[in-house]
């Protein structure tokens, strides 16, 4: 019997040592990852141009509403409605951005290897859910916080103006976090559904923007209550509605949309909305992961 003529050799490798993080820190690395590209930071020039632009955009919006606020003595803009008045930028930051969270991925076929560490099916998702909505909601909130600092520290009322002013802000940024959480769960879900870029974005945009017809003809019947309802059949207006029903004078002294008395049946539409997309979301990768 030949004796056998390979050799090992030993060139340096060694078992792992230091401490294995487990599942909160690779979620905490897909959140902090999902919100750096988000914005586009760690990447190329190129894909810095568009969030930066929109948050040039909204933040000289906020500057200028707070500059004129100072001259004339008088609110131009409210911290609820700037988020209203900036939805459709906040579309198409949507429609840019949650493809570049997931449909990159699902193309490129990674996601064998993300599941293959300590990372459940849910985690994934979820992580990329909450680095979207975290990046809309600085989008929107960054810039209300601009526009309490000049009235807040120009207005010479002291620390009472201050409070009042403070007491403005905290439903705005709550009225914020709601575009966040709407629009992050509807726009993640459109997008994990292909891997094509393009097509994700396209699909985004037209679910936000070709419902908007809907409500005009619903809100035209002869039907009050069909009309008061109407706004339930579009993402934006669904969140307009919340916001009327629930800041009401923070939005000025007209809501956004007239719904009546169905603003109770508006907050519960929202929250069946967000917990649908993200049910079906789960559904989806759960079904990609079993692949």
């Amino acid at each position: 019997m030949p004796e056998p003529t390979g050799v090992i050799h030993d060139i340096g490798y060694q078992r792992y040592t230091g401490p294995r993080l487990g599942r909160r820190a690779v979620f905490g690395a897909l959140y902090l990852h999902g919100l750096r590209t988000a914005f586009g930071l760690g990447r190329s020039a190129k894909a810095k141009i568009f969030p930066w632009l929109v948050l040039g955009i909204v933040t000289l919006v906020a500057a200028a509403a707070t500059a004129v606020r100072s001259q004339i003595g008088e609110v131009v803009m409210t911290y609820a409605q700037f988020a209203d008045n900036m939805s459709w930028l906040v579309i198409f930051f949507v429609a840019v951005v949650a493809p570049e969270l997931v449909s990159r991925d699902l193309r490129s076929g990674v996601l064998p290897l993300y599941f293959s560490r300590p990372l459940p099916r849910s985690d994934y998702p979820l992580a990329k859910l909450l680095a979207l909505a975290t990046a809309l909601w600085l989008l929107l909130g960054g810039p209300q916080l601009l526009m309490f600092l000049g009235a807040a520290f120009t207005g010479g009322e002291g620390m009472g103006g201050v409070w009042d002013e403070l007491l403005d802000l905290l439903p705005g940024l709550l009225y914020a976090g709601l575009w966040a959480v709407v629009f992050a769960s509807v726009g993640l879900l459109v997008a994990s559904l292909t891997g094509k870029r393009a097509f994700a974005a396209g699909g985004i945009v037209a679910v936000f923007l070709m419902t908007t017809p809907i409500v005009g003809v619903l809100s035209i019947m002869p039907s009050r209550a069909v009309n008061e309802l109407a706004f339930l059949a579009s993402p934006s207006t669904l969140v307009g509605g919340v916001g009327g029903w629930a800041l009401g004078d923070l939005l000025g002294p007209q809501a956004p949309v007239p719904i009546g008395g169905f603003g109770p049946v508006y907050a519960v539409a929202a929250v069946l909305l967000v917990a649908g997309c993200v049910a079906l979301l789960l559904l989806r990768y759960r079904k990609v992961a079993a692949r």
